[in-house]
């Protein structure tokens, strides 16, 4: 056996052996999403988590994925196997910052990205993914909306609803914003017969030349659907591993090549390996923030996709 074969057997006995579900992003290492019970996007895996029966959840992912995780099920061990992998997007807002906000539009619903800390969300009156923001805000009765962190996605959203008052985040995903409006009509000129597909959280300007608008979950669903023979993918270069897999009769391209997530790709077989073995690094909401921001993300799951 290779020595990457000795590595995956070891992960399949340790998570067994701990009772373990491994739970990826989509924006994981190949060998990592491969790995994993589950892949997809926030709203997925947030469901999985909630769902979970094993003891423990090893989440491959970033920071305040393994923390919406330890939230929403307090009674599991929850491992995050890169313990440096943060999310640039989530350190934009913290908790005294929406409190400032929340009194200057006490009108205002407090709408949170699920990009965001646990104290954040203990803030909110609601969370979101990019997969439902719309519905949650559709959900609310307010006219005036506080939407954080981010502000592309904000404005997006905000686009679908002129009636009410959006009051929108400074904050930016680092990879998706970096797309410009150059980068699209330089590849429509390369594909002209191409679906664009982006990423809501890309800038206004972007969102406004593409062909179809989504989250991770919504642009894998619409790659499945679309006619067209050539896309072309505005989010992190992680989708590519599965979309190539499973639509082998299509030609999938990264609209930019820096579509990348570093702390995404900070998780390795050898730190999973780690983390199983050893339970590290485990991540924990005390209380009462857990509480708070677990009402914040069940309103969330009930709304829905």
């Amino acid at each position: 056996m290779s020595t990457n074969e000795i590595l995956l057997a070891e992960i399949t006995r340790l998570k067994k052996e701990r009772n373990a579900l491994i739970l990826a992003h989509n924006y994981q290492v190949e060998e990592v999403q491969d790995i994993a019970d589950f892949v997809g996007d926030s709203f997925f895996l947030s469901q999985k988590a909630a769902a979970a029966t094993e003891e423990v959840i090893v989440f491959c992912g970033v920071h305040f994925m393994a923390e919406s995780a330890a939230i929403i099920a307090p009674d599991k061990t929850v491992l995050l196997p890169a313990a440096d992998a943060g999310c640039p997007l989530a350190d934009f807002a913290d908790a005294e910052q929406v409190r400032q906000w929340r009194a200057r539009h006490p009108q205002a619903a407090v709408v949170a990205y699920i990009n965001s800390s646990a104290e954040v969300k203990a803030e909110a009156d609601i969370c979101c993914t990019s997969a439902n923001a719309i519905k949650v805000v559709e959900s609310l009765p307010h006219d005036e909306i506080i939407f954080l962190p981010d502000g592309n996605l904000g404005h997006y959203v905000a686009s679908h609803f002129p009636e009410k008052t959006f009051h929108l985040w400074p904050g930016y995903c680092i990879t998706h914003h970096r797309i410009t409006p150059e980068d699209v009509q330089a590849v429509r000129e390369r594909h002209p017969q191409a679906e664009i597909l982006v990423h809501p959280e890309c800038q206004p300007s972007v969102v406004a030349l593409a062909d179809f608008v989504g989250s991770t979950s919504q642009i894998l669903d619409r790659v499945a659907k679309s006619p067209a023979k050539t896309l072309i993918i505005g989010t992190e270069m992680g989708v590519i591993h599965g979309l190539k897999k499973n639509h082998p009769d299509k030609e999938i391209y990264l609209l930019s090549s820096g579509l990348v997530c570093p702390n995404m790709k900070r998780t390795t077989l050898q730190k999973i390996h780690h983390a199983l073995e050893n339970l590290e690094m485990r991540v924990t909401v005390a209380e009462p923030v857990r509480a708070k921001a677990y009402a914040a993300l069940q309103r969330m799951l009930a709304v829905g996709r």
